[in-house]
């Protein structure tokens, strides 16, 4: 069976995590998320929380602009994005399996994905954010904001488009409608079809009754 990679996207407080580890649950595959920032961390020889720190502080692609000659952060931001996408390649390599964040459709791109942006109304999110996160009113507020416009930085300058580009997204989805649960069977439904899943686990089956008589 061909392996295939489902690439999730998200506005932060919308849920996004829970739902790609729900669905990896339902599907039986493997989910990455912040094993790829800890590989990466080791790959460079770099402390975890610094090798995070440089990874949420990425600038954007207009940077070089200002720094002709560059800058010490730029190099370090390279470097993990390097190591990052060497990981994200080996974990693909392993079989299939849903990756968040990282810009992983867009290194995964000539492979067997499925990309899916989660979004969710600012009032919701702020809501997920203070009770599911714990964070402050303040703190949620100003995080959304901050978090959102460091991942569309992130991709700009790594895959020159946005994260919620409609051209690089098969779906759009809003957590909000039908939760973590919800969603995540949604999409593993979405994704067997798209796929070819359904079909395979019915024969499957089929080849076992044959097989008990």
């Amino acid at each position: 069976m061909k392996n295939y990679y489902i690439c999730i996207n998200r506005q932060f407080g919308s849920l996004g995590r829970p739902i790609a580890r729900a669905l990896s649950e339902i599907l039986g595959i493997e989910y990455y998320d912040r094993d790829i920032i800890e590989a990466a961390a080791d790959k460079t020889d770099m402390p975890l929380k610094h090798a995070s720190e440089v990874e949420e502080k990425v600038q954007s692609r207009f940077a070089y602009m200002s720094h002709p000659l560059g800058i010490g952060a730029v190099a370090e931001q390279n470097k993990i994005f390097e190591a990052e996408r060497d990981i994200i390649l080996q974990f693909a390599a392993k079989g299939s399996a849903i990756f968040v964040g990282r810009c992983a459709e867009y290194i995964l791109r000539e492979k067997n994905c499925l990309n899916v942006f989660i979004y969710a109304p600012e009032e919701e999110r702020y809501q997920n954010c203070v009770n599911s996160l714990d964070m402050e009113p303040a703190e949620a507020r100003e995080t959304i904001v901050s978090v959102d416009k460091a991942r569309d930085n992130y991709w700009m300058k790594y895959a020159k488009y946005l994260p919620s580009d409609l051209e690089h997204n098969h779906l759009m989805i809003d957590s909000s409608l039908l939760g973590v649960k919800g969603t995540a069977q949604l999409l593993a439904e979405i994704a067997q079809k798209y796929f070819g899943l359904a079909g395979r686990e019915k024969n499957a089956q089929s080849e076992q009754k044959a097989a008990a008589v």
